[in-house]
Order: structure tokens, then sequence, then C-alpha cells
């Protein structure tokens, strides 16, 4: 190969010397730098074209062009796939997981421990500020993921861990992690939360079952002692108000009674005023004949001129007709 001398202050600098050969050779190392510019941006994804390390511009779907590198470079993000991370476990190989109890294992409110997992999903909805704001995305999701968990688990007792409180501890969830991704600029957005597993550590879970049993026959005599409550309640309801209508009839028929014989005694009395000595007779003899009722009576005047009792002897002697 021939070199050409040149003299550079007081260096000389021996540069090859280019063949008429060799202008084909660069001309196509030249189209082909030129060409390694074009990528695809797929229908799920968002080009984002970066020049000499920064932002400039995003590439749409289809076919786009940039400068070869090292002027620009592109990543192309896809941004409608769901992604997911996992908390407290890992899917090792079809329906097969691990538990990771440094993630798992937290505290409640009311200072129990509890074994939570949970799978938060996710996608991107700003492909620039996911790009260039943080880096390891899948990881800062998980941290963040399972610092939100534990500050709600801390909110709630274990029973609502356990039982009615896991839906508003997700919800909760979502709403923390989303604040944190945000917060960082991340370009996430947080699309669902699920727990998949609140229990107690495997270490206790003999002792959970039996406070679980015990709170169940406590339930179920409770539900016992308000089902007779609610039978005989309403009975002794039933029961008194019977007695009260009873008791009301019976007055009603004494107060009408007595009001019939205040009428009779002022009707009576009305009378005697009138006539005190028939209706004193009339009332003797009525009081007889309530007395002895079908005997045959004899009635006596008294008094001067009245009648004698030698007059209603029986006189006669034994066997006279």
């Amino acid at each position: 190969m021939q070199y050409k001398r040149i003299i550079v202050g007081d260096q000389e600098i021996k540069v090859p010397s280019l063949s008429l050969g060799a202008i084909p050779i660069a001309g196509i190392a030249l189209l082909i730098w030129l060409l390694s510019g074009v990528y695809i941006v797929g229908p799920d994804e968002v080009g984002v074209v970066q020049t000499f390390g920064k932002y400039s511009r995003v590439g749409q779907s289809g076919l786009n062009y940039h400068f070869p590198y090292p002027i620009e470079k592109v990543s192309t993000p896809k941004v409608t796939e769901v992604k997911r991370v996992e908390i407290g476990f890992r899917t090792v190989g079809k329906n097969q997981y691990q538990t990771i109890e440094r993630e798992s294992l937290m505290l409640t409110g009311d200072e129990n421990i509890v074994d939570a997992e949970m799978i938060v999903q996710y996608k991107i909805k700003d492909p620039v500020a996911y790009t260039f704001n943080f880096i390891k995305p899948e990881l800062t999701v998980r941290q963040a993921s399972e610092a939100s968990l534990r500050t709600v688990i801390g909110r709630h007792n274990i029973d609502e861990a356990l039982t009615s409180g896991k839906f508003m501890i997700q919800e909760e969830a979502k709403e923390i992690i989303q604040t944190i991704l945000d917060k960082y600029k991340t370009g996430i957005l947080v699309v669902a939360v699920q727990l998949q597993d609140v229990g107690p550590p495997q270490q206790v879970v003999a002792a959970f079952k039996d406070v679980a049993s015990a709170k169940e026959d406590k339930n179920r005599m409770i539900n016992q002692a308000e089902g007779y409550r609610n039978d005989v309640i309403p009975k002794a309801r039933g029961e008194g108000q019977a007695m009260i209508r009873e008791a009301e009839g019976y007055k009603q028929a004494r107060i009408s009674r007595a009001e019939g014989d205040a009428s009779k005694f002022n009707a009576v009395l009305k009378e005697y005023r009138k006539a005190k000595g028939i209706t004193e007779t009339r009332m003797y003899l009525e009081t007889i004949e309530l007395i002895l009722p079908g005997k045959e009576k004899i009635i006596v005047p008294d008094g001067e001129g009245g009648g004698n009792l030698i007059n209603l002897l029986n006189l006669r002697a034994k066997g006279d007709k």
C-alpha cells in the first residue's frame, strides 16, 4: 500500500493513499451505514429517537428512518403490552410457584404477622419518560409495590386483611403505587392490583385455624340465640297484646254492667219516691219469689185488721175428710 507524507507542525504523518478501486468499497460501506438507520415500529410500539443521546422525536407505527449510529439511535418500547410483577412469590414453571418470604411477611395494624402475595399489572403511558427517567423498570415497580402493600397492610387489622378488607386493600395499594410512580415520573400506568393470597405464616396456621373455628362457633351460638329471641319475643308480644285486649274487653263489660245497674237503681229509686209503700212491697215480693222459686206461698197482711194465722191452720183430725 502506498502512503502519503503529511507534515503537521513538527511531526510527519503517513496517510494511506486511496486507489480508484477503493472508492466503490467505501461507497458500499457508506450505503450500508445509511441503510442501517431504517427501522420498523410495530403496531403495539412507539419509536423513541435519541440524537447524540438526547431525546429528539417519537416515531409512529410503520417504516421509519433515523440517522445511523452513533448520530442517532432508537428504542421501541411496547406501549400496549400489559406487564406484571409478582410480590411475595415468583412463578417458576407452569402452575408452580415459589414463596419469597422477605417480601410476603409483613405486620398488620394490630401487630400481627401475615403472609401476603400480590400481582401488579402495568403498562407504559409515556414512552419518553419510561425510556429516560429511570432504569430497571420492573425492579422499580416491584419495590414501589412492596412498599405500598406494607403501608396498606399496616393500616388494617388482621381480620380485615384475611377476610372482608381485601378489596379495600387492593384499591388503596393501587392508588399508592400509582402515586409513587407518578412522583418518580416513570411514565407507567398501573392497570390492576390483585391480592393472590393473604394468610397467617405457616408456623402459626394451626393456631389461626383454631381461632377461626372458635369464632365460627361464637357466631353460630349468637345466631342461635338471636333466632330464639326472634321466636320468643314476638310470641310474648302477641300474648301480651291478647291479654291487654281481653282486659280491655272485661273492663268495658264491667263498666257497661255497672252503668246498667246504676240506671236500674235510678229507675227503681224514681218509682220508690213516687210510691214508697207500694214499691217496698213489690220489691219484697220479687225478692221472696227470687229466693223461694216454685214454692207455694201464703201472704198474710200485718198490722191492725190484718189476717189471723189461726184461720190458716189445718185442724182436721187424721182420717177426716
